[in-house]
């Protein structure tokens, strides 16, 4: 059975595949993303290649093979789904699940987690928008049409449908601002030259800036249907 760090960087390769579009993550991505320092992500693509769970090629980066890609997908559906049962049944907030459910995904088995899948009713997306994988590995959910709140114009009606940066800080913030799944957000202005967007959530206004609304994937609502 794969390691813990083997089953994280497996994890982190598919998530940044899945966000950017491209089979070949590099090397500096990987250890921005866990953190680590470039020589320690190059030495996990080389052991990880050893073990024929991805492909890797020095100054270009690494590949998932598709026991890699079995491997990531399983724990990228244990991660999901333990965070959408710790806020629908204990309450926790979408800031807070996410730490503990990087605890949990390497402790718990397949079975419990298909019982907790059937349990919450098999859902499509977890509680930040992510997709869920099924057990057999394909991503639900993936069919719904989503843009970028930093690509939105003014006069624009959206609502909210996925958060992708989800350190909780970022994430109480929003709270904050009033900006979670599913509210309804009105684009007042888009000023490109500042690098900020000022938006409306029912009566509050907030400003943002195009680094943080670019996290922010939103739908296209209805003229009208603003509630």
């Amino acid at each position: 059975m794969p390691s813990l760090t083997v089953e994280n960087y497996l994890k982190a390769i598919l998530q940044i595949e899945l966000q950017t579009g491209k089979r070949c993550i590099s090397g500096g991505q990987l250890a921005q993303a866990l953190g680590v320092s470039p020589g320690t992500a190059t030495s996990m693509q080389k052991t990880l290649a050893e073990a024929n769970l991805a492909d890797y090629r020095p100054y270009e980066g690494v590949t998932l093979t598709e026991a890699g890609r079995n491997v990531a997908l399983r724990m990228l559906r244990r991660h999901r789904i333990i965070e959408l049962f710790l806020v629908q049944t204990l309450n926790l907030t979408w800031d807070q699940v996410h730490a503990e459910a990087e605890n949990m995904e390497h402790a718990v088995s397949d079975f419990l987690i298909d019982r907790i899948d059937e349990f919450l009713g098999c859902p499509e997306y977890d509680p930040h928008g992510d997709p869920i994988p099924g057990a057999d590995g394909s991503l639900r959910g993936q069919s719904r049409t989503s843009l970028r709140l930093v690509s939105c114009e003014p006069q624009m009606q959206v609502r909210v449908t996925r958060v992708t940066h989800q350190d909780a800080d970022f994430l109480r913030y929003l709270s904050d601002t009033g900006i979670e799944l599913g509210a309804t957000v009105v684009v007042i202005t888009n000023q490109a030259a500042a690098g900020t967007i000022e938006v409306e959530i029912g009566s509050r206004r907030t400003t943002l800036g195009h680094q943080a609304a670019e996290h922010i994937l939103v739908e296209p609502m209805p003229t009208g249907s603003r509630s």
